[in-house]
């Protein structure tokens, strides 16, 4: 990160904010946790369950009511930090995004509580599933801005190649979140039950709307793999010895290999619990760890090196 004139965020609500976004995973995974148990409607009511604070957790309600405590828990901390942006000298831009996260995790709340008293409705839940990403993404944001040595870009990215191809990389992701969460929403997780062929063949019939959607999520994945393998690969040969970039690119790759192997082991153990859940969350930590890289792309200095062919001659061409 360069450093720059202006205000210098403290160490203290950088630190608060790493561990706000780093909260959201979790949250992200407990919320997965209640649509693969079915526990939705475990409790009836809302904002009340049962009509008190704290119900028995049994069942069902253990996963439905541990969701809304998490999910308060996380809103509560969101609020501090806007709070404490607006109290110390910060950037412009990290108070008004902080303002931006409080205002998206009030509104998955209400989601949170429509999917309940209208007896979950697709829409409604694909929706309350976005815009918990969407929500990640801000917090992200928010961690990496507040680095005490972060400033306002003034000029474009060196690298605008780069800096666009990791942002199309963290674009890429979120279009395959949301059909990931309209496929689970939708009941169409199985519409397809092998894998890796469908149905025994390359391209399965489409018959049903169902088999359209799981299909098309399947070419997400292998759209996401292709473009977080070209990203790694531009950035480890032009900025090799930049750690800041690399890091992320590799776990990005790591995240990404998990990722196709739950998505393999949700099938192959007809969305057994914990492979489902993991799916959901392992999903959100590559779109966080994109928001990463396609922020500090934005700052890479132009590449240490023109861009070399992954193969090399020796050979003299003869005269």
């Amino acid at each position: 990160m360069t450093t720059g004139p202006g205000p210098r965020t403290p160490a203290a609500l950088h630190a608060f904010a790493i561990a706000l976004a780093a909260s959201t995973l979790p949250l992200i995974f407990i919320g997965g946790l209640v649509t693969s148990t079915g526990s939705g409607l475990a409790v009836p009511d809302w904002p009340l369950s049962f009509g008190q604070f704290f119900p028995r957790m049994v069942g069902g309600v253990f996963y439905e009511h541990g969701h809304r405590m998490v999910a308060a828990t996380v809103g509560f901390l969101t609020v501090v930090l806007a709070i404490w942006t607006w109290l110390v000298d910060t950037h412009a831009i990290v108070r008004r995004l902080s303002l931006l996260a409080v205002g998206t995790v009030d509104t998955q709340g209400l989601l949170g509580g429509l999917t309940v008293i209208l007896l979950l409705p697709p829409a409604v839940s694909v929706a309350h599933a976005c815009l918990a990403q969407a929500f990640l993404c801000v917090t992200v944001t928010l961690a990496v801005l507040t680095h005490p040595a972060w400033s306002p870009a003034t000029t474009r990215p060196q690298d605008a190649g780069l800096a666009r191809l990791t942002l199309a990389a963290a674009a890429t992701v979120y279009a395959q979140l949301i059909l990931g969460a309209i496929m689970r929403h939708t009941g169409a997780g199985l519409a397809i039950p092998d894998f890796p062929l469908a149905f025994g063949r390359l391209v399965p019939p489409f018959d049903s709307g169902a088999v359209v959607i799981h299909f098309l999520h399947r070419l997400g994945a292998a759209a996401v793999a292709t473009v977080v393998v070209w990203s790694a690969l531009r950035i480890v040969r032009t900025h090799a010895g930049d750690r800041a970039l690399v890091r992320p690119a590799l776990l990005a790759l790591v995240l990404v290999a998990t990722q196709v192997t739950l998505g393999a082991l949700t099938i192959w153990t007809q969305k057994a619990v914990l492979p489902t859940t993991a799916h959901v969350a392992c999903g959100a930590a590559i779109l966080g760890t994109l928001v990463v890289l396609a922020l500090r792309a934005r700052r890479a200095p132009a590449a240490a090196r023109s861009p070399q062919p992954l193969f090399t001659s020796t050979e003299r061409v003869p005269a």
